[in-house]
């Protein structure tokens, strides 16, 4: 049985960060890193941190391709 938070949204234009982490698999604190370091694209909207729904997987995208050049 699936609950609210396993559900995805597909009309979301912006994810919050903890939205983003569950897409990734990873915590929030890891989230965080990657937003640091540029790896996952964000912006603020206000004083709130939001991630574009498609960064994740560009992300993603992005690291697989590292994989097979490496």
């Amino acid at each position: 049985m699936s609950t609210a938070t396993d559900l995805v949204d597909p009309t979301l234009v912006l994810l919050t960060v903890e939205e983003a982490a569950r897409r990734l698999s990873v915590g929030r604190t890891t989230c965080f890193a990657l937003i640091r370091s540029g790896a996952l694209e964000s912006l603020t909207v206000g004083s709130l941190r939001r991630v574009p729904a498609d960064a994740p997987a560009a992300y993603l995208a992005l690291r697989r391709a590292e994989q097979h050049t490496a």
